[in-house]
């Protein structure tokens, strides 16, 4: 039996939530701990970051399909797998989601709870990154998903693991990561000035991905 539409959105919006609170949460420590080691805190950021996104597709994949992301949950419309309308709340509980992880991660380390980001990110390399980092993203959902569903959770994680150290923008790959990043001045910021870009530049590596994957592995 599919699951009432609430529990989806509440599971995308959990889900959402924790994956930010991860993402931000694991940055404010790895730069406490790391001495002032760009690299070592980067690592340290990533790693806790592929993990919980397999732990959380795991654990969410059976109630909503576990998207987490708006450029997912639009793909999938595209594709026909997901109502226009199931989509807008997806995305909605995502948007939610993500700025409570934030915060929460934020009153776990007892620092502001409101803040903006003053990190810059921006210029054409940087978009180009997001758009090859979610190109990437969304090739590996769609290849996984038409041969080996299961294996869905741990090349999630693992791709977004690499695409940390491969794209110069560090692969946010997702617009609701993106506008809640912008929430916190800390190791995983990103200023509102370079949000626009880089969600139009997630969008047209979504649209990619979505025209290849659909030659790549017609039915």
């Amino acid at each position: 039996m599919t699951p009432s539409l609430a529990r989806r959105v509440v599971a995308e919006g959990l889900g959402t939530a924790f994956l930010l609170a991860a993402v931000v949460g694991s940055g404010i420590m790895a730069v406490r701990l790391a001495g002032g080691n760009g690299a070592l805190a980067l690592l340290c950021n990533t790693l806790p970051t592929g993990a919980i996104l397999t732990v959380l597709i795991l654990t969410f994949a059976p109630v909503s399909g576990a998207h987490f992301n708006p450029a997912v949950s639009i793909a999938a419309t595209l594709r026909g797998e997901l109502p226009a309308a199931t989509a807008v709340s997806y995305v909605g509980a995502q948007l939610l989601g993500g700025i409570l992880g934030v915060w929460a991660s934020h009153l776990m380390f007892e620092l502001p709870v409101w803040q903006i980001s003053a990190t810059a990110r921006s210029g054409p390399g940087q978009w180009l990154a997001e758009a090859v980092a979610t190109f990437g993203l969304l090739l590996t959902i769609l290849g996984c998903s038409a041969r080996t569903p299961s294996a869905v959770p741990y090349a999630v994680g693992l791709y977004i693991t690499a695409a940390y150290w491969f794209t110069a923008s560090t692969s946010f790959a997702n617009p609701a990561v993106t506008i809640a990043r912008s929430l916190s001045d800390t190791f995983a910021g990103i200023a509102p000035a370079g949000v626009a870009a880089f969600i139009g530049a997630q969008l047209v590596g979504m649209l990619a991905a979505v025209a290849l994957g659909r030659w790549l592995w017609s039915k």
